[in-house]
């Protein structure tokens, strides 16, 4: 099976008043092509970290990371930002949609920043609405739909680019526990749909069992 991600000694330190302090210890860790792997740990154990630099959003103090055999810490700034838009689709707790765009607007958002033409995407726009579960809603705008939906428009506005990885970052956060069975639910058909490998941070145990590995972090390593 495929390699998507691999990790060897990773260390990530920052800086407060002079005092160096080591948020991630050394991880080592392979994701294969397919996988839905959840990651958990307390508050400060270093999960949200090890995501940001998985997703070439952070640089790491020590080691190396790989996103389909490319080393990203090799990367420059615009490699990387291609990286970040052609391979990898974030999806963050708080929702980040521009207010006053539609629902597709929102999520061909990616495509017009990156100055595609976004007439070309429109059978595969219609595919990921229905998939998502959103269809009739394209044309509402984001203080139009419950808290759930705009989860959805986010993971939608993720899939656009067909990235080969979503990372998400406490992704139900923010979400009554209807609306996180209905994003876990699609998480799950997305993985199974696209065989897009998903690996969430969460601290919840209910919402990472969504997942086909659990990796459990504290105090900054693999336990």
């Amino acid at each position: 099976m495929e390699n998507i991600i691999k990790i060897n000694d990773l260390h990530k330190s920052f800086n407060s008043n002079h005092v160096e302090f080591e948020v991630l210890k050394g991880i080592n860790l392979e994701i294969n092509e397919g996988e839905f792997v959840s990651i958990m740990g307390p508050s400060g154990s270093g999960k949200s970290t090890l995501l940001y630099l998985m997703g070439g959003l952070d640089a790491p103090s020590k080691g190396d990371i790989y996103i389909n055999d490319k080393k990203i810490d090799d990367l420059n700034d615009k490699q990387l930002s291609i990286l970040r838009q052609e391979e990898i689709g974030f999806v963050f707790q708080f929702y980040n949609l521009v207010q006053h765009l539609s629902v597709e607007e929102n999520i061909l958002l990616p495509l017009t920043i990156q100055g595609k033409n976004t007439k070309k995407h429109e059978a595969y726009l219609t595919e990921i609405l229905e998939a998502v579960g959103l269809l009739d809603k394209r044309k509402s705008l984001p203080r139009e739909l419950s808290g759930g939906q705009q989860q959805r428009v986010a993971i939608a506005r993720a899939l656009i680019n067909s990235p080969r990885i979503i990372l998400a970052d406490e992704p139900t956060g923010n979400l009554d526990s209807k609306a996180t069975k209905e994003i876990m639910d699609l998480f799950k058909k997305i993985n199974k749909l696209y065989k897009t490998v998903i690996v969430q941070v969460t601290h919840s145990k209910e919402t990472a069992e969504y997942g086909n590995r659990i990796i459990n972090v504290k105090d900054g390593i693999l336990v």
